[in-house]
């Protein structure tokens, strides 16, 4: 049983590292064509600062009243960023500046996203552009010929490399804990970590899998982990939390494509003769079921990208749309932004504990399709063989 957790966790270490790198070059290629275009985080901070004082001078409030966007605040506030928004306090914002990192024709550029001032300067002969790093010509205007990567660390990836940071001392922990006591129970923390390792083991892949689930086990374990601290760190709203990762569509389109690849390599025979030769059927009809079989396998990770994105996306905009709501009224009358606050501010609380359970469903589920998804690929289908 050791021999098993302290193998699972070795593998976990490397996974979390491998996935985290796959994950950031797909941050990176997905966030300059997403329709969710990320803008300054603190615009919308002002605006929320400016309807604050209008509540205090009802003869300004119809005027200021105009600046509440809730679709603004949510997108800004799910969506990704160049730097870590920390706190406003009065005018200041307070940021963690990321960095940027370009490549083009004269090389790596490297600097501070606090270069470009929020978006309002220009350097090196880029600028944020609505949260995205454009080239720029001498005047100012917009180069749309040049050709460059954008490599930067962003809000979401920076996320991510911490809780892969958190996670890999997790497990080297429970390693360690493991290998001072060799034969005596595991305590506190590490029991904690075991029995998620169990619950994975036992009711997830045991049941999906069959005997071959230990070949699987690491993966299932990575992924298990990685999407409950992600959705977990989510729900904090201060730094280290507060990125919406696993909210983000090119994350979980990385997650859906290893569980993707590792199907299709662990597929044997009876999985692609179901698909390209199904079987029971008059090969006259395999004209009109191969397409579908196909469509069907390629559906696989395409439900699980949707699926996780959907969920926690959802969940970040049903708060966050409930908390506007005091803004909004605020600008309309002070008293009523009051009243409005505490319906706002229980929903949001409740929400936010329901989250915490989201968190742990969202994950579970991920892990249990792609082990079903594993189990197809690897059973066998005597009966079928013996027919034909």
């Amino acid at each position: 049983m050791n021999a098993i957790k302290k193998k699972s966790i070795n593998y976990l270490v490397l996974a979390f590292s491998l996935l985290t790198l796959s994950s950031f070059g797909a941050i990176n290629a997905f966030a300059h064509d997403s329709t969710h275009h990320e803008a300054e985080i603190h615009a919308t901070d002002s605006a929320i600062n400016l309807h604050a004082e209008a509540a205090h001078n009802p003869a300004e409030a119809h005027d200021e009243k105009e600046g509440v966007d809730a679709g603004k605040l949510i997108m800004e506030h799910i969506g990704d960023a160049h730097d870590w928004h920390m706190a406003t306090i009065g005018h200041t914002h307070v940021t963690i500046p990321l960095p940027i990192i370009i490549k083009d024709a004269a090389g790596f550029h490297i600097f501070s996203s606090s270069k470009f001032h929020h978006g309002h300067d220009a350097y090196n002969g880029y600028k944020l552009e609505h949260g995205k790093i454009v080239a720029v010509n001498e005047d100012g205007s917009i180069n749309e010929s040049a050709s460059f990567f954008d490599l930067s660390i962003t809000k979401n990836v920076a996320a991510m490399l911490i809780s892969v940071i958190v996670l890999i001392w997790m497990m080297l922990s429970v390693a360690s804990s493991y290998k001072k006591g060799k034969g005596a129970a595991p305590k506190g923390f590490a029991n904690l970590i075991e029995m998620g390792i169990l619950f994975i083991r036992d009711e997830v892949a045991k049941p999906s899998i069959g005997p071959k689930y230990m070949k699987f086990m690491p993966y299932l374990l990575t992924i298990f982990f990685f999407i409950f601290l992600n959705n977990l760190f989510g729900l904090v709203p201060f730094f280290p939390g507060g990125a919406n990762v696993t909210g983000n569509i090119a994350v979980t389109l990385v997650l859906a494509l290893f569980t993707f690849v590792i199907t299709s390599i662990n597929g044997n025979k009876s999985y692609w003769g179901h698909i390209f030769m199904p079987p029971g059927v008059p090969k006259a009809l395999w004209i009109l079921l191969i397409p579908i079989e196909i469509i069907g396998m390629l559906n696989k990770p395409i439900v699980l990208m949707i699926r996780l994105f959907a969920n926690i996306t959802a969940g970040h905009i049903i708060m966050l749309g409930f908390f506007s709501l005091i803004f909004i009224f605020g600008a309309m009358s002070e008293g009523l932004g009051l009243g409005v606050s505490v319906m706002s501010v229980a929903f949001t609380t409740f929400m936010n504990f329901l989250e915490l359970l989201v968190a742990f469903l969202q994950a579970y589920v991920f892990t249990l399709l792609s082990a079903l998804y594993f189990g197809s690929a690897v059973e066998e289908h005597a009966h079928h063989d013996e027919h034909h």
